[in-house]
């Protein structure tokens, strides 16, 4: 089975549902616990055995740079800075493709707590991902395991392919396996990965892949507390 060589983190973003904790800090580098989110986050690529971890970088950028250097983490990790515009995250993911030879990228948010569950289901929806030959594939959970009850689903699914149906029962948890075809002739530099995803659900072909994990992410400075408290 394929390996996946390359992750992208997502860092670049302003984190204003956490202000005012993310005027100073940047939110991947806010802690739960000893830990930060960006922290956990290679750990859990680390464990998944990937070559390089790139990230993208703008508020506060130096502060991400910075924490790259001081901590010897033990793969090899770049930090892309979008220095006068936030790129959005699809021309934040088409900025790193660009400078990278690799044709299939594991993308992860941050401001989820990954696990060790999660990278049992990581490798699981990697496996199906080659065998469905598939160029894009989101990991997703039902609404019911958000521990922030107040989000509203994204996607429906049925035989790991998601649509806007009505219903709507899951969430997309950050973690998403894409290839880089799909930024072929594409002329937008700043644009959101939804206009990818929009792209594959008209022709019926984003696939899903459902975790079981109690999905835990930062969605806001209200949960933020409630997560730093357990």
């Amino acid at each position: 089975m394929r390996k996946l060589n390359t992750a992208i983190i997502m860092c670049a973003g302003f984190g204003k549902r956490l202000r005012p904790l993310t005027n100073k800090v940047p939110k991947p580098l806010l802690k739960i616990g000893n830990k930060s989110l960006l922290e956990n986050t290679i750990e859990l690529l680390i464990e998944l055995n990937v070559n390089k971890i790139l990230l993208n970088s703008h508020h506060l950028r130096q502060q991400i740079k910075q924490f790259v250097l001081e901590n010897k983490f033990s793969k090899k990790i770049k930090v892309f800075e979008e220095k006068r515009k936030i790129l959005n995250t699809g021309g934040g993911i088409l900025n790193i493709v660009k400078s990278s030879k690799d044709k299939d990228y594991i993308i992860l948010n941050p401001d989820t707590i990954w696990s060790k569950k999660h990278l049992t289901e990581i490798i699981k929806m990697k496996n199906l991902y080659f065998s469905k030959k598939a160029l894009n594939m989101l990991l997703v959970v039902k609404k019911n395991k958000s521990f922030d009850q107040r989000l509203n689903g994204d996607f429906s699914m049925k035989k790991n392919i998601l649509t806007y149906n009505s219903g709507k029962e899951y969430i997309f948890t950050g973690c998403q396996i894409i290839n880089r075809n799909l930024f072929s002739n594409l002329k937008k530099k700043i644009f959101p990965i939804s206009l990818i995803w929009d792209k594959l659900l008209m022709h019926k072909s984003l696939y899903g892949y459902e975790s079981k994990t109690k999905f835990k992410h930062i969605t806001d400075i209200k949960i933020y507390k409630k997560l730093t408290r357990k």
